[in-house]
């Protein structure tokens, strides 16, 4: 499986409380959960995310509450992976039901804001295609890769019965 795209940055410590903010706890469409993705963090993250599909973070991406919405509204605004430091256990677990691509990278640092990169999960490589670099991954179990490919793990529990 690869992913091509751009990259958004972000620092550290990002809780699901700004990825999805619990004044929208009732939305239950996707799509309309989309449009306030990162609303309370980055009030320019719709424009951006319409040239970037990849979200490169620091430590403990998705923190705080266990909120499914925070994994939901990425993927339905357009990220296709999200590359951190570290990520909350239950975030990291939620974001793989939706069918999202999450890596973590002690190198995350080494991509900027902007730059264009290849993840190819399987073999656990991320190429940094503007840097011209390579950072070694360790690859995603198998497990986890097919309820991505599915496309999340309703998809794929339908495919298994």
């Amino acid at each position: 499986m690869l992913i091509k795209g751009k990259v958004i940055k972000y620092g550290d410590d990002i809780n699901t409380d700004v990825i999805y903010p619990g004044r929208y706890l009732d939305i239950i469409d996707a799509e309309e959960m989309a449009k306030h993705a990162m609303e309370d963090l980055d009030a320019r993250f719709h424009e951006k995310v319409k040239n970037a599909n990849i979200i490169v973070a620091g430590k403990n991406f998705g923190c705080g509450s266990s909120r499914e919405q925070a994994a939901t509204c990425l993927k339905y605004a357009g990220i296709d992976a999200i590359i951190a430091k570290s990520f909350a256990r239950i975030f990291f677990r939620n974001a793989i039901n939706q069918g999202m691509l999450v890596i973590e990278s002690a190198e995350a640092d080494r991509i900027d804001d902007g730059d264009e990169i290849e993840i190819d999960a399987e073999k656990g490589v991320i190429r940094n295609i503007t840097k011209g670099e390579k950072i070694i991954i360790k690859p995603i179990p198998e497990f986890l890769m097919e309820i991505v490919k599915a496309g999340g793990l309703v998809e794929y529990v339908r495919r298994r019965i």
